[in-house]
């Protein structure tokens, strides 16, 4: 009975059987011949002696030839009928010639790169290096020579890069969006490029990058930008912010009202606020408005019937409910739509489209995870130069490279430069791209060096740079992390009215944390003063009476003019300096049943 193996379908025990080598093979055999369905994989796991079948949903799977007694069943006959068109790919699964894997059946399976590989023991083959990849993966060029690490990296950016992604960008109303000014097509690209058509809708601009330090200013991660190429619109683009509102009706026949709203309006700002506003409350299209400026002018009816006035009219008493930009989101009005909603109600859209220009602060990264934050934007004047007279438009940290491991980078970078000089589209697409030696031939021919390197000017002084720079153009991205979304400070400011501490987030005016953490840093330097102010002064500070018989929180009767203690009705209270969150901390016990008591002694 040891032989007999267990036989598990979706996990689930269904019985034995006493030959799992041949039960195993026999329903690969079926799945090949159209007999059992295509999603279907089974896998047997000689250490434990079980077949496992899965047919569930949601496992990854991925298409491989398959390999039949040490050849390929994807012969050159079926290659020419498939580019003749006679046959699909949906007929080659049909036919067993593909198969989709999934992890659990590839334990089992030795798959061979290319046909010179092949050997008795393989049972399958890649129909391509490629598709080994995710197709946001397989975007990035010579992804081969990168860390795995770096790989995932550069994938997770792609979607965070600004391009041009809509063409109908200025009828759409999306609550956010952004849009590049000059996206470009990549000089170095991958054949997934072209079957998601990313070059009709760019992400990337090609940037003359040189790999060298720079008076100190790209130390770590810190890179460079050139001011005249920024000038002439490098990584320009523009943050689009959509507000709505809608002249809403209440019950009783009251309504909300577009109009500008004049001094007795409840919650009336300044006059300064709605000067742009037109007769019929709604900006004009092309102003500039600054944060907290109104684009929408509105008047709400009083929330409360108590508020309405003897005679029943409600109109002194109208509450300003304007629409305001967003802090930190100054802009032009771009696009004014006005429509009806379900009910009837006229419903207003406005667009403002905020200018981001690349400033100090701003991210921007290649495709090969190797990210940076604009440091220094240097005059073009100062810009080191080559022979050519040739300014790299961003300048990286040669430390950078090494750690990282992204010979992609680098390759990119060679292949960019051989497709300027030459005027060609370089292939990038993993596996099978144009090598490095093709690309050396191709600078030499065009009169640059092979190896990339050029002889640098420093453009300060005019003294030729020691050593030799390497230089070249690669696709790089603009991300949406720009420094003016992620300012944040606060003096003074609303704070929560359960624990009276500042208010959390940008949008609030809130604070920054100083938290557990931070405060234990101070406690390591044995900065007292610097941690009672962050924790205690800055934040929610409380002077509260205490009893000095029970410690408990005293009672401070303004009306009677008394101070006691609810428990004893001692007299003897003492001001306490302490955090309204330990107060409320105690609070809080003593509605669990715990009394917690205050130890007072002099003050040091």
């Amino acid at each position: 009975m040891a032989t007999v193996a267990k036989v598990y379908i979706n996990g689930r025990l269904i019985g034995f059987y006493d030959n799992p080598v041949e039960l195993t093979e026999t329903i690969i055999e079926a799945r090949r011949q159209n007999k059992l369905p295509k999603q279907m994989n089974v896998a047997f796991h000689k250490d434990t002696n079980e077949v496992y079948l899965n047919t569930d949903a949601g496992r990854l799977q991925r298409p491989l030839i398959a390999v039949k007694n040490g050849k390929s069943t994807y012969t050159p006959e079926v290659a020419k009928q498939l580019k003749e068109g006679k046959l699909t790919f949906n007929q080659l699964q049909e036919m067993g010639i593909i198969e989709y894997l999934d992890s659990e059946e590839e334990e089992n399976a030795l798959v061979a790169l290319d046909e010179a590989g092949i050997t008795k023991e393989h049972t399958h083959m890649e129909i391509d290096g490629a598709a080994t990849l995710s197709v946001i993966t397989s975007l990035v060029p010579y992804i081969q020579h990168n860390m795995a690490g770096k790989a995932l990296h550069g994938a997770k950016m792609f979607k965070q890069a600004l391009g041009i992604g809509t063409i109908n960008y200025k009828i759409r109303h999306d609550t956010e969006s952004y849009l590049l000014y000059y996206p470009e097509k990549n000089l170095v690209k991958t054949r997934t490029m072209d079957l998601v058509e990313l070059d009709k809708r760019p992400q990337s601009q090609n940037f003359v990058v040189a790999i060298m330090p720079y008076y100190g200013f790209n130390t770590m991660d810190a890179i460079i930008l050139n001011k005249g190429a920024i000038d002439r619109g490098l990584a320009r683009a523009a943050y689009f912010r959509n507000y709505e509102t809608i002249e809403q009706r209440y019950p009783g026949g009251q309504r909300d009202k577009f109009e500008i709203p004049t001094e007795e309006k409840v919650g009336f700002v300044e006059e300064e606020n709605y000067k742009k506003l037109g007769t019929d409350g709604i900006i004009q299209l092309e102003q500039f408005v600054a944060e907290e400026e109104a684009i929408i002018g509105k008047t709400s009816p009083p929330r409360f019937f108590e508020e309405m006035t003897d005679f029943g009219t409600d109109e002194e008493k109208r509450r300003d409910a304007s629409m305001t930009v967003r802090k930190g989101k100054p802009g032009f009005v771009d696009t004014i739509m006005m429509t009806e909603a379900e009910d009837g109600s006229r419903l207003v859209k406005v667009k403002i489209r905020t200018p981001l220009v690349p400033q100090v602060g701003d991210k921007i990264a290649s495709r090969h995870g190797q990210k940076g934050v604009v440091a220094a934007i240097i005059p073009e004047e100062d810009m080191p130069f080559t022979i050519d007279g040739i300014k790299p438009d961003l300048i990286i940290n040669p430390h950078s490279i090494p750690s990282r491991m992204t010979m992609g980078h680098l390759l990119e970078m060679l292949g960019g430069k051989a497709g300027a000089v030459s005027g060609k589209i370089m292939d990038g697409t993993p596996f099978s791209s144009t090598p490095m030696k093709e690309l050396e031939d191709t600078l030499r021919e065009n009169g640059f060096r092979g190896d990339g390197m050029e002889i640098f000017y420093d453009g300060i002084t005019g003294k030729r740079l020691e050593g030799e720079i390497f230089t070249g153009i690669i696709a790089t991205q603009k991300l949406y992390h720009v420094v003016t979304h992620k300012l944040q400070a606060r003096a003074r400011g609303p704070v929560q009215v359960l624990t009276r501490q500042p208010t959390e987030g940008k949008e609030k005016e809130g604070g920054l944390r100083f938290g557990e953490m931070e405060g234990e840093t101070l406690v390591g330097h044995g900065a007292a003063m610097l941690l009672h102010e962050k924790l205690i002064e800055d934040s929610d500070k409380t002077v509260e009476l205490v009893c000095e018989k029970c410690g408990v929180i005293a009672v401070n009767d303004e009306i009677r003019k008394k101070r006691y203690c609810p428990m004893c009705k001692s007299t003897a209270v003492y001001p306490v300096e302490m955090s309204y969150g330990f107060k409320l901390l105690l609070e809080e016990l003593k509605a669990l049943g715990i009394l917690g008591k205050l130890n007072l002694v002099d003050k040091v």
